[in-house]
């Protein structure tokens, strides 16, 4: 009898091990799967950003060479010539490109023509405005599209959901420009609630001068002041720009966000809860709402080019001095040397941000691996 139990006890260890083998099998293939997809979606940033580099590249340089388009009819032209020799333009164009795909590499953009200052710098100044600005408008897009599109989504049907729907179309529908000196003329002119233009007064951007290491974000170095009063001050700066570049996206977002809880709404898993007596408004908020999220989160990426690309127009109506008031600046004067920078610098934004989402994406759903 003791042989049977010795054998028994010696059997039934490797029965144990071959039973556990599958699962963590196939957490490993999960696993990697997962970080295959990464790798994969990074990877694709890469020549994602070299074609955005080239058709910009060319397509600046086919009216010519930036100091013609820049200063051509302000030099003499033997002076005209002399820089654009110095310059290097007067090479073959593929000479051009080659030597500026390596400048990249080394993180240099160029020099601006109109004004000799290293792109880099002008980057680094003024991309802070419309990153603050961008954030700003995406808290907007979020907090409206979300909690209307979920209050039409619940009252379907209805004049609740009728006067949203229409709503979203006038948000996504109107020019952000337009919107945005409604708002000025609203909110600045005839209430006189909010400042009209800036990002902040004149006393408060004294106060920044204090700082030792300014960030560029007004709102974080007006919180390292302490200063409550210059806080206050920058917020109600970034309101009507941060509503009208918030509301152009928030008008997706309803859209969005009412039609997939309507169809996770009336799925089959939440008519078997309905069944077992779950309430309504736990079936809306529990079971419905989150297999929502995931399309909306896979639109974000896209929204967030869409919103970079009113920026330029928000900042340009409001004074915003972000990098979309530089854009259209450089734009008027033909500068194409920093047009060129500042493009390159939102699709590498754009690209990075889209990867951020799929990989976001994937992680809430698996499906999105495959």
């Amino acid at each position: 009898m003791s042989q049977t139990s010795t054998q028994d006890a010696t059997a039934e260890p490797p029965t144990q091990s071959a039973s556990t083998r599958p699962t963590k099998a196939k957490k490993n293939r999960l696993s990697g799967g997962f970080f295959r997809f990464v790798i994969t979606r990074f990877l694709l940033i890469i020549p994602t950003v070299f074609i955005l580099v080239t058709v910009v590249f060319f397509v600046m340089r086919a009216t010519g060479d930036p100091i013609t388009a820049a200063q051509g009819g302000r030099l003499s032209p033997e002076e005209l010539q002399r820089r654009i020799h110095e310059a290097g333009y007067d090479r073959p164009l593929i000479v051009q490109y080659v030597d500026y795909l390596g400048d990249l590499l080394h993180g240099d953009l160029g020099t601006t023509v109109t004004d000799n200052q290293p792109v880099i710098s002008i980057l680094t100044r003024y991309g802070a405005a419309t990153f603050e600005l961008a954030i700003l408008a995406l808290i907007v897009a979020m907090v409206v599209g979300i909690a209307f599109g979920r209050i039409a989504a619940h009252h379907r049907d209805r004049l609740a959901d009728a006067g949203i729907r229409t709503f979203a179309i006038l948000c996504y529908a109107t020019p952000v420009f337009f919107l945005g000196l409604m708002l000025k003329l609203i909110f600045a002119v005839w209430l006189g609630w909010l400042p009209s233009s800036g990002r902040a007064d004149l006393s408060s951007m004294a106060q920044f001068d204090r700082l030792v290491q300014p960030t560029g974000f007004y709102i974080i170095d007006a919180l390292q002041l302490g200063d409550m009063t210059v806080l206050a001050d920058v917020l109600r700066h970034a309101v009507l720009p941060a509503l009208a570049l918030g509301l152009l996206t928030a008008g997706v977002f309803i859209r969005l966000v009412r039609t997939n809880v309507i169809s996770t709404y009336n799925s089959g898993y939440v008519e078997a809860a309905r069944s077992r007596g779950v309430s309504e408004k736990r079936l809306l908020s529990k079971h419905a709402w989150r297999p929502a999220l995931i399309p909306i989160i896979t639109v974000m990426g896209m929204q967030i080019a869409v919103m970079l690309a009113g920026a330029v127009l928000t900042e340009t109506t409001f004074e915003w001095k972000g990098l979309g008031f530089m854009l259209s600046n450089y734009l008027k004067a033909r500068d194409f040397v920093a047009v060129q920078g500042i493009v390159i610098l939102i699709a590498i934004i754009v690209s990075v941000a889209n990867f951020i989402v799929d990989v976001i994406s994937a992680l809430i759903d698996p499906r999105v691996r495959y």
